[in-house]
């Protein structure tokens, strides 16, 4: 797994917040919501929407084209949505949040 910081360890103090943010030619949504960082994928499997435009409601990132929701812990769709966005982990340290991105066994020359 490669570790990639993303923000400093106060932002956990400020204001909730959704973002897109571009880590390692990958398009993310990264989330703080109930004193958590969460990040996901950014698109959204129904339509391709940028999830970094919805909104947040009980614990679920909502789509802002068809308001399709997707469970920030684990991805999941909403009953009936038969769909899920992609989570990564993230951990706090003491100089950041960072998200852990899986290696790739692809390799350029």
């Amino acid at each position: 797994m490669n570790w990639i910081k993303l923000f400093p360890e106060n932002v956990l103090k400020g204001e909730d917040f959704i973002k897109r943010i571009d880590v390692s030619g990958k398009r993310l949504c990264a989330v703080k919501a109930q004193d958590k960082i969460f990040v996901i994928q950014n698109k959204c499997p129904h339509a391709g929407a940028d999830l970094s435009l919805g909104w947040c409601s009980n614990g679920n990132i909502v789509c802002p084209y068809h308001r399709h929701e997707f469970d920030l812990t684990t991805g999941r769709g909403k009953a009936g949505q038969g769909n899920y966005v992609y989570t990564y982990p993230t951990e706090i340290r003491e100089d950041g949040i960072y998200v852990g991105l899986k290696e790739s066994w692809w390799k350029f020359w």
